[in-house]
């Protein structure tokens, strides 16, 4: 498989779990700029959308948006990272993956946009805040992943967002359980690895 990434977005969640999985994989950055990949290939003709991640099966096939891709390399992996189909816990992977996709990756989008206002950003930190408060909630049980003890691909997905906070001026300081789940995922070998691999740290 094939990986097109972009160092630090929310394609690390695919590499992550590529790597805690054991699959095989070999990974090409993309220019979101400049749409093109790194061996010079036009990245709209990979993925028309012209952002990460892509995934390229072994078949030739490609999957595109975070979610299906993560749930897609959860399903072909021997380890668990994703329920059974049908369970209660299945579709609560699926929520936390949505409402992170939908809600909370959305509201980090200004502060990643160079044409933001000062006031766009503002609004957008709160409304990151609002979000943060949703999910400091979920770990007020005292579980440590979304799904309890189990590492899924959602928490991968929640890791990679939540960390950007350290990127645009958010201190996590209002949320002790949810700092406390970033650097639990952060110390994975996996997510090290990933990390070491992407440049983002040594």
């Amino acid at each position: 498989m094939k990986l097109f990434f972009k160092q630090g977005a929310c394609s690390l969640a695919s590499h992550i779990i590529l790597r805690e999985a054991g699959l095989d994989h070999v990974l090409e950055e993309v220019d979101t700029d400049t749409k093109q990949t790194q061996s010079g290939q036009d990245y709209l003709q990979i993925n028309p959308k012209g952002y990460v991640p892509a995934l390229q099966l072994n078949n030739g096939d490609i999957l595109t948006e975070g979610a299906s891709v993560l749930q897609y390399l959860g399903d072909v992996s021997d380890a668990v990272f994703v329920p059974e189909n049908g369970t209660v816990e299945k579709a609560r992977l699926q929520e936390y993956l949505n409402y992170t996709s939908s809600e909370l990756h959305k509201a980090f989008g200004p502060l990643f946009n160079s044409a933001s206002t000062d006031q766009q950003k503002q609004a957008a930190k709160e409304a990151v805040a609002e979000k943060f408060n949703y999910v400091e909630s979920l770990f007020q049980d005292g579980r440590i992943y979304l799904l309890g003890g189990l590492f899924s691909v959602a928490d991968a997905y929640l890791f990679v967002v939540c960390n950007w906070a350290n990127f645009v001026g958010i201190d996590l300081e209002n949320w002790p359980k949810l700092a406390a789940f970033i650097d639990r995922v952060a110390q994975r070998e996996a997510t090290q690895e990933a990390m070491k691999a992407e440049g983002l740290i040594s």
